[in-house]
C-alpha cells in the first residue's frame, strides 16, 4: 500500500474535486459550484484561476472585485504550499497524461522510436504567448483551447467538441513526448511553477540513507528537480516539482520524504 499511498490520495482528491463540482451543477450542492476558472465555496467564498484572470485582464476585460479576491486566495494558497500542487493534486488532465505514460511504458514506446526533443522551458514561453495573444485577440487565449478547462467542463456539463482536444493531449503524451503536455508545454503549469517556487512544502533528500537505486529519478515526471540525488542532501527548490510523492513511494531507503523548505534536516550537506 505504501507504494501507492500518495498516488491514491491524489486520485481521491482529484475525483473529489470533480464530484463536488458535478454535484453543484446537478444536485444543487453548495459545497463547490462553478468550474476551475471561477467557483464559489458554500455560495460565499469566491475562487478564481489567477492565470485565467491575468489573461482576461490582458484582453481588456473589467475584473470584478469577487474575481480578484478569488484569484488572490488561489494565488496565495499555491504560492505558500509551493511547487505545482495544482498540477499533481487537482488538475484532471494529470490523470489523462499519467494513463498515457503508463501505456507508453507498458508498450515500450520509448524504445520503439525517439521522442521529440522539446525543452521544459517551452511552458514558460507558452505562458507568455498566452498573455500576448490575449492582448492582441481581446480574449483569454489559452482558456479558449485549454484541455484542462475542456475536460473539467466536459465532465461536469457534458462533452462537446472538447473531447478532441483531450484526445490530442493523450496521443501527444503517448506517442510524441513522454510527460509532454504537463511536463513541457502547459502554460498553466509554467505559471504555477513560477508562483510556487518559494513555497514551504518540499521534497527532501537524505544522501546518507540513499543506496543510489535511482528509482526516485526514474519515476519522477520532472526528473530535473532531483538533480541532487547521489550528490548531496537537500530539498527540491524548483517550482517545477508537482509534489506528487511518487519518489517517496518507490524509495525503499526512506531517503526521500516530504519536508519544509525551512527544515534543517535536508539542508545541503555533502
Amino acid at each position: 500500500m505504501r507504494k501507492y499511498k500518495y498516488l491514491t490520495f491524489r486520485r481521491i482528491t482529484q475525483a473529489a474535486v470533480l464530484f463536488l463540482f458535478f454535484a453543484g451543477n446537478f444536485f444543487g450542492w453548495t459545497v463547490l459550484r462553478g468550474n476551475l476558472s471561477s467557483a464559489r465555496v458554500l455560495d460565499a467564498l469566491p475562487l478564481s484561476d489567477p492565470f485565467a484572470l491575468l489573461q482576461s485582464y490582458s484582453a481588456g476585460a473589467l475584473i470584478a472585485k469577487d474575481a480578484l479576491t478569488g484569484a488572490l486566495i488561489i494565488f496565495l494558497f499555491y504560492a505558500l504550499l509551493g511547487g505545482r500542487i495544482f498540477c499533481g493534486w487537482v488538475c484532471p488532465v494529470n490523470m489523462i497524461t499519467d494513463a498515457a505514460c503508463k501505456l507508453r511504458k507498458y508498450f515500450h514506446l520509448d524504445a520503439a522510436w525517439k521522442s521529440w526533443d522539446i525543452g521544459r522551458s517551452v511552458r514558460y514561453w507558452a505562458a507568455g504567448l498566452s498573455i500576448v495573444l490575449s492582448i492582441i485577440l481581446g480574449v483569454a487565449a489559452f482558456e479558449w483551447i485549454s484541455p484542462i478547462g475542456m475536460l473539467h467542463r466536459g465532465i461536469i456539463y457534458g462533452f462537446g467538441f472538447g473531447w478532441a482536444f483531450v484526445l490530442v493531449v493523450f496521443l501527444f503524451d503517448l506517442f510524441a513526448v513522454k510527460n509532454g503536455f504537463c511536463g513541457h508545454v502547459c502554460p498553466l503549469g509554467g505559471f504555477y511553477s513560477l508562483i510556487g517556487r518559494y513555497g514551504f512544502l518540499r521534497i527532501g533528500y537524505d544522501r546518507d540513507r540513499c543506496t543510489l537505486c535511482m528509482k526516485c529519478v526514474d519515476i519522477c515526471p520532472e526528473k530535473q528537480v532531483l538533480h541532487m540525488v547521489g550528490k548531496q542532501s537537500g530539498a527540491v527548490l524548483s517550482g517545477e516539482c508537482i509534489n506528487c510523492g511518487r519518489c517517496i513511494e518507490v524509495c525503499d531507503d526512506n531517503a526521500v520524504n516530504f519536508s519544509s523548505i525551512y527544515s534543517n534536516k535536508y539542508s545541503h550537506k555533502k
